[in-house]
């Protein structure tokens, strides 16, 4: 017992543990691609006796060390050159490694021809690859009995510190193997170092001595630059993340379709598109994707623009009403709009209004169609498709109408405007650099002409221009007031009271 009070054995213990493990890492690596080859619920299993082959073919070699050593005499002679049982083994393992560097590295690089099957997943067979495990195993057990011997003379510290190494390494086996498996670079990075401990196993059996420090610190840097690499690549995914989705698809959209991502200084980003890239079609799906987050107040005909008929008042007034408007659609309401009773055609209005039976049969067989104001765009086109080309009105929380959408303002959503004869459009382009806008303009829609993606910042409060100038003023507008947003000049030309009609919009 009194060599476990020698600090030296201890020192030499702690010192063998530790390049054990390191000798280990490679072999728990190999295991864990060869592993990915069995089906998954075999895969921890192979993992597990692979780990304790390595164990028990590391103890046995260590138990017979003094025929280990007797293997440097030479026994067989080729060509001038002799070679021991030791130079063959080395020899005969590094082309073994060799070989399985290759084959996999070719694999992994140009693609396994499979045959296709209609059942399932063709997967290697379970002793199959074991059996290449124990191969793996052998080899590198060499090596690490290999360096064991060279370190400490007592067999038992060998012995210790091969078992703790391997008892390490099969705990910490299955988050290594995931971390693999999730990394295709870690495994190309592994095979070539599989590649070079393979050469450096032949060159040793030709007699050529390569020192292991110049192996390691290569391994070394080669781990070390792979490291960098994958925290670039989270913090890249991370950055990703805070990126809005509409901004992500929209890039790859147009990388897809000839375009180019460009980012300006004030971090404001543009599309400049391709010649074939037309900018009718980047306004379009620009449109598209903002579908989805658009909600339908940002594109319904709002409350105070609504045309509607107002049963209490006479059929002459009606008439007239229907008659000065351009529409062919009309809420149909009792005193107010808040109470609309139907939806109605107008020639079919204006032919039954003299006839207050059919009229009330005709109401009852239009009923109103209802959507909340919050709800997406997206979400809003089934109910669209069943309303069967007619209106569909946006409430609030309380069921008051705030306005109503048709199919033909979801288009406009996508293609732009499309007024009516007694409408005025909402952006009007001066010149290439100026646009005069309504303070109703929706503001996804200056997004898609000035070609940016966020102006429309996350859980906006705002949907229109004049929503967007008061917010960012804090309420403050008067005439000619002023206001740079996003590398955008916008300035309040026409206001109502308290409400901005008409903006002046300048971009450099």
């Amino acid at each position: 017992m009194e060599f476990l009070l020698d600090p030296g054995i201890w020192v030499g213990l702690l010192t063998l543990i530790i390049l054990e493990i390191v000798l280990g890492i490679d072999n728990l690596v190999f295991i864990a691609i060869l592993a990915e080859k069995l089906p998954p619920e075999q895969r921890d299993k192979a993992r597990i006796i692979g780990l304790s082959l390595a164990l028990i073919m590391r103890l046995g070699l260590l138990s017979v060390i003094s025929w280990l050593v007797t293997l440097t005499k030479p026994i067989i002679e080729i060509a001038g050159l002799s070679f021991s049982g030791r130079d063959l083994i080395l020899l005969f393992g590094g082309l073994f490694l060799v070989y399985k560097a290759v084959t996999e590295l070719h694999e992994k690089m140009e693609g396994k021809i499979e045959v296709q099957s209609t059942s399932s997943v063709v997967y290697a067979g379970f002793w199959a690859v074991v059996a290449q495990i124990i191969v793996l195993d052998a080899v590198f057990s060499l090596d690490s009995v290999i360096t064991a011997v060279g370190m400490v003379d007592n067999i038992y510290v060998m012995m210790a510190a091969v078992t703790i190494a391997v008892i390490v390494m099969l705990i910490a086996s299955k988050p290594l193997t995931a971390f693999v498996n999730r990394h295709p670079t870690v495994v190309i990075l592994c095979l070539s170092f599989l590649l070079l401990i393979g050469i450096s196993l032949i060159a040793e059996g030709f007699g050529f001595h390569i020192p292991k420090g110049y192996i390691y610190s290569g391994i070394g840097v080669a781990i070390l630059i792979e490291a960098f690499n994958q925290f670039s690549k989270r913090n890249a995914t991370k950055h990703e993340s805070k990126i809005p989705l509409r901004h992500r698809t929209a890039d790859s959209i147009l990388k897809l379709m000839g375009g180019k991502v460009e980012t300006m200084a004030d971090s404001a980003q543009h599309f400049e598109a391709q010649e074939t890239f037309a900018d009718e079609e980047r306004y379009m799906i620009g449109g598209v994707l903002t579908l989805a987050e658009r909600s339908v107040a940002s594109i319904m005909t709002p409350r105070s623009q609504i045309s509607w008929v107002n049963l209490d008042d006479s059929a002459e007034q009606i008439r007239e009403q229907v008659l000065a408007v351009p529409h062919s659609l009309f809420p149909v309401c009792r005193g107010n709009l808040d109470k609309v009773l139907s939806v109605v055609r107008a020639k079919e209005l204006l032919d039954v209004l003299e006839d207050p039976e059919q009229l009330k049969a005709l109401i009852k067989r239009h009923r109103p169609i209802y959507i909340f104001e919050k709800m997406k765009v997206i979400d809003a086109i089934n109910t669209l498709r069943s309303s069967k080309g007619s209106l569909v009105l946006v409430s609030d929380e309380f069921g008051n109408v705030q306005g109503l959408i048709s199919p033909l303002d979801v288009f406009e959503a996508i293609a732009g405007e499309f007024p009516d004869a007694d409408e005025q459009l909402d952006l009007v382009k001066i010149d290439d650099h100026t646009w005069k806008a309504s303070g109703m303009l929706d503001v996804y829609q200056l997004e898609l002409e000035l070609g940016m993606l966020d102006l429309v910042e996350e859980e906006a409060g705002y949907i229109s221009l004049a929503g967007l100038i008061l917010e960012k003023t804090h309420g403050k507008v008067s005439l000619g007031a002023k206001l740079e947003y996003r590398g955008i000049y916008f300035e309040v030309t026409e206001l109502e009271e308290n409400r901005i009609k008409s903006v002046l919009i300048s971009y450099p």
